[in-house]
């Protein structure tokens, strides 16, 4: 009902517009009929014929004559093509309406000056009103419109912000995978199937505006599964999931460009007591999200040059599609590093 009411606002409006003028009009023919000698069928016919003619100036100009100066911008034109009809369709309505008046209490009314005069600036008030509502109604559209081409314009920077995380991931992955082969390692094979299925979900899943939230844990815990390999296991790391995570919907990927930046460069199997923690905690549609990792003394000036993009895309991602529903904060101490998306989800 409500997209109905949506769909012909404008029409309605008319529509209002007119119900309120034909009842005033019926007023005014209850209110003479309580005059003596007043016809009751010569009054319908009198209203009838001023509904008539204020209709057609006031559609003429709606649908003809605004349209066309809207397109040229000629005030000049616009004014002798509505005056010319204006004219002839006032001289028309007054002479029917006399006709038709002949006899009456008031006929001596219809044949004065001021009954001209009132004619005119009637017809021409209503005319003027409604086609302020085409102005109101075109301004409405055009804001609409711009706001449809902002939202596409944001949608396709949306797309374009998560598809660079996939060439992101996969630099950062097939460094691991060289590192292995390199080292003739025995899990290269595993990695393999691990990246196989995480590029997958990236392919096929992740192009959707939002996916459950235990679809985004699995393809973290793959992540981590890799990062371990590539470790040797040698590094602790702690990944813990509080609360309820089923039924929950969350933009792909917006997880996991701090679990990225977080092994890239806070821990290494050549450094003594390197360690990362994550953690997701969820309350209702509310979503904690924390990783912390311990510091590469080589890494610390690198940081922000080596992972600025990552991050600057994430929060781009987080503005488009949480905006004002998100808080960030970052730890950079000397020792460790932390960050910290506390994330209302639909």
């Amino acid at each position: 009902m409500q997209n109905v009411l949506q769909r012909n606002r404008v029409l309605l409006l008319h529509l209002l517009f007119w119900c309120i003028y034909l009842s005033f009009n019926f007023y005014q023919i209850n209110f003479f009929q309580q005059q003596r000698g007043y016809d009751w069928s010569k009054g319908l016919s009198f209203a009838g014929v001023q509904f008539v003619f204020t209709f057609a100036m006031v559609y003429l100009n709606y649908f003809l004559f605004l349209p066309r100066f809207l397109q040229h911008k000629k005030i000049w034109r616009y004014l002798i093509e509505f005056l010319i009809p204006f004219i002839i369709l006032v001289i028309l309505r007054v002479i029917i309406q006399r006709e038709l008046a002949d006899g009456s209490p008031r006929s001596e009314f219809f044949y004065s000056q001021l009954y001209i005069v009132q004619v005119v600036v009637i017809t021409l008030f209503i005319t003027v009103f409604v086609g302020m509502l085409r102005f109101a109604v075109d301004w409405f559209e055009l804001e609409a419109r711009k706001r449809e081409i902002e939202n596409e314009k944001l949608y396709a920077e949306l797309n374009f912000l998560r598809a660079q995380i996939n060439p992101h991931f996969l630099f950062n992955t097939l460094n691991n995978l060289y590192y292995l082969a390199y080292s003739k390692s025995d899990n290269t094979t595993e990695v393999i199937s691990k990246l196989s299925q995480m590029m997958r979900y990236m392919i096929y899943e992740s192009n959707h505006e939002k996916v459950p939230l235990t679809r985004e844990i699995e393809y973290m815990q793959n992540y981590i599964s890799l990062e371990q390999l590539r470790l040797n296991n040698e590094v602790p790391i702690r990944f813990s999931v509080e609360g309820e995570t089923e039924n929950v919907w969350i933009a792909p990927l917006i997880l996991i460009t701090f679990l990225e930046n977080a092994f890239k460069h806070g821990v290494t199997n050549k450094a003594d007591g390197a360690w990362i923690n994550i953690m997701i905690k969820m309350n209702g549609n509310h979503c904690l999200y924390r990783v912390e990792n311990s510091k590469i003394p080589a890494a610390k000036d690198s940081r922000e040059g080596k992972s600025g993009i990552g991050l600057q895309n994430v929060k781009r991602r987080l503005e488009l599609s949480y905006p004002g529903n998100y808080q960030l904060k970052v730890d950079d101490a000397m020792d460790h590093y932390s960050v910290e998306l506390d994330i209302t989800l639909s």
